[in-house]
């Protein structure tokens, strides 16, 4: 390799190296100027003395813009005042290209602005830092899963029917076929999985046409599902809690240098690495009303009731065992009240809400099918979810976890539109 990663400058203490990069920022005092360097993996002082290097190198300091390119070469040199402990004492700057004047500046900007921005927001440290995080959340859920004998199974994302009512579909033509729609989970197509592979997880973009509005929402965004043969209720939620408090483990140890640039509250998320809260969907109503909330007996969580519930806690909470009413047709019923679903949200505390959807599934084949008809569903689209039903059918469970609000809650960023690289909004899909 010709040149060094920012990352790796400490292992080069003493030596000269070439770092290949952009201007983050610049300073200058006299016969002395700092250029701010940044390379994607790190941000480092470069330092340029006018007696010790030509000319035209010291006079860049006039011509060098923002998020110029350039590479530089230098002497490595322990600087526990600089960024990431390591400082450059410059011999040569090479420009690859001088920029043009940079939109995005220190100056307080509007967030539709920074959004209309995005390609170039995303340089930022803030930016780079969540971008960083994601990278690790997402290969922590696969490290978790692949160790636990879970196989990557690909679900469709064009298919011919809904996994959980038509109302919140993206439509498209299907060729001479009729219509397809935008998937909005990969779990039915998952279900299949299991029968070949007993565990098995699908990780990639799912669509949801409904107009929400709030910071939780995108209208795209990343779903990690995982099916499981013979897993059942209880057993499902414990393999959800071993997930995330194995995720919160692994950014705090490759991720604190982000975390700390976002100001995230470290020793909070360390507390969340401990046994999860379980309370039913009663207690949890129970609970909110003593509080103040005016929840009904069936309703789902609000925002605010999802806030409320975890405001003490420290770890989260799974709310388990809904009224059916609440929850899809394909959820097990409780054999102790047919009236509740084992089913389970788990609810991220610090007011990050629900993070997790899972359930124990149907697996009697006539039992689902009379679910099926009193909702109206297509049968004849739906015939191959019901054969999984009908040649050896086993008690299974699975759960869908979503990306980007992970992220939010590692990172600590209130926003979910911040934690994908190209938000998706019902006001957005520029750039």
């Amino acid at each position: 390799m010709d040149w060094v990663y920012v990352k790796n400058v400490n292992q080069y203490d003493g030596q000269e190296i070439t770092v290949k990069g952009w201007v983050y920022n610049k300073r200058a005092s006299g016969k002395i100027w700092f250029l701010i360097f940044r390379d994607g993996t790190g941000i480092m002082q470069c330092t340029v003395l006018k007696n010790e290097v030509a000319e035209e190198v010291f006079e860049l300091k006039n011509t060098l813009t923002q998020e110029s390119s350039v590479i530089v070469t230098g002497t490595v040199r322990k600087e526990d005042r600089s960024p990431g402990g390591y400082e450059l004492t410059v011999k040569e700057i090479n420009v690859v290209q001088i920029a043009d004047e940079y939109p995005i500046t220190k100056k307080e900007h509007g967030s539709n602005f920074l959004l209309s921005n995005r390609h170039l927001w995303l340089r930022s440290a803030k930016q780079n830092a969540i971008l960083k995080i994601r990278h690790t959340v997402y290969y922590a859920i696969c490290n978790y899963l692949n160790d636990n004998d879970f196989y990557r199974f690909d679900s469709p994302i064009l298919t011919p029917n809904a996994c959980e009512g038509t109302t919140t579909l993206f439509e498209v033509p299907y060729f001479d076929l009729g219509k397809a729609f935008l998937s909005q989970s990969g779990q039915l197509y998952l279900e299949t999985g299991i029968m070949s592979l007993g565990r098995v997880y699908d990780f990639g973009p799912v669509f949801r046409a409904e107009k929400s509005k709030t910071r939780k929402h995108l209208t795209e965004f990343w779903m990690m599902d995982a099916e499981a043969a013979y897993v059942e209720h209880a057993q499902n939620m414990d393999i959800q809690e071993e997930l995330i408090r194995y995720v919160i483990r692994t950014v705090i140890e490759k991720n604190l240098q982000e975390l700390k640039i976002l100001g995230r509250d470290i020793e909070q998320l360390k507390k969340a690495d401990a046994p999860f809260k379980r309370m039913t969907h009663k207690e949890s109503v129970d609970f909110l009303r003593s509080k103040g909330s005016e929840i009904g007996d069936k309703d789902d969580l609000g925002s605010a009731d999802e806030a409320m519930l975890t405001e003490a806690s420290d770890v989260p909470v799974f709310v388990e065992k809904w009224p059916k009413e609440t929850k899809a047709f394909y959820m097990k019923r409780d054999g102790d009240n047919p009236d509740l679903v084992l089913g389970a949200d788990l609810i991220a505390p610090e007011g990050f809400g629900e993070i997790i959807g899972g359930s124990q599934r149907e697996d009697d084949h006539d039992i689902l099918l009379e679910r099926m008809e009193k909702e109206n569903m297509s049968i004849d689209e739906y015939q191959w979810f019901l054969d999984l039903r009908k040649y050896g059918s086993v008690p299974h469970s699975g759960f869908g976890v979503g990306l980007e609000r992970l992220i939010g809650w590692m990172s600590g960023v209130a926003h979910v539109r911040e934690t994908i690289p190209f938000p998706r909004t019902i006001y957005r899909i520029k750039p």
